[in-house]
């Protein structure tokens, strides 16, 4: 028994994923080829996709934004769990690691639900505030440059309806958020974005130890 979080060893980190973990076929087959690729540190973990998708199933959500893209694993966790008529806004910059994400979003005939938009995120959240979507979203998810995690942060507050919910993926930064005297400009940007989260009243919050940290956000 224990009143703090585990530290999860290999061997219960694999019992969990045994007995919770609903991945299908397409999710792992997607989470295998990133593996491969140079940059595979930036996928986010099975059991935090799965994670992702329950909270939008529980809140109902339709109207999604996700801020980084990767190859796509995020989008499809989320996308899977949207309604037929729900729609994921999905932001990134990349055409090569996207082409990745569409293929699997099609083989999981989830590709209709998904408005890919390569620009950077802060235009596109922009852009959709002068179409009028203030208060339209009902989940964000921020997974992106660190350094633009507060412009992030703030457009997103906009577009969410009060009840929405905001996920910020790698708040906890591989423990490197407690060495207060950090060089490192990415840590410094995720610390000043804990600290204002914590005291900003627009907000209700929990920090969630899962994966490199989650960040939920529920706009008041």
């Amino acid at each position: 028994m224990s009143n703090k979080t585990l530290n999860l060893t290999a061997a219960l980190q694999d019992y969990l994923l045994g007995v919770s973990l609903r991945e299908t076929p397409v999710m792992q087959r997607l989470r295998e080829e990133t593996s491969g690729m140079e940059m595979a540190r930036m996928q986010i973990a099975p059991e935090q996709g799965q994670f992702m998708a329950l909270l939008a199933q529980l809140i109902g959500a339709r109207h999604c934004i996700e801020v980084g893209v990767f190859t796509g694993y995020s989008s499809l966790c989320v996308a899977s769990a949207l309604p037929a008529d729900g729609q994921l806004i999905a932001c990134d910059v990349s055409a090569e690691w996207t082409q990745v994400a569409q293929r699997y979003w099609q083989e999981a005939g989830v590709a209709q639900r998904i408005d890919l938009r390569l620009a950077p995120a802060l235009e596109t959240l922009a852009n959709l505030l002068s179409d009028g979507r203030q208060n339209s979203f009902d989940l964000a998810f921020i997974d992106a440059d660190k350094t633009s995690y507060d412009g992030y942060y703030e457009h997103c507050l906009q577009l969410l309806r009060p009840g929405g919910l905001l996920l910020i993926d790698n708040v906890l930064w591989g423990g490197a958020v407690v060495h207060e005297n950090s060089g490192d400009e990415d840590t410094r940007a995720i610390q000043a974005l804990n600290r204002k989260i914590h005291t900003d009243q627009r907000v209700d919050i929990c920090l969630v130890p899962i994966a490199d940290g989650l960040f939920m956000v529920r706009k008041r």
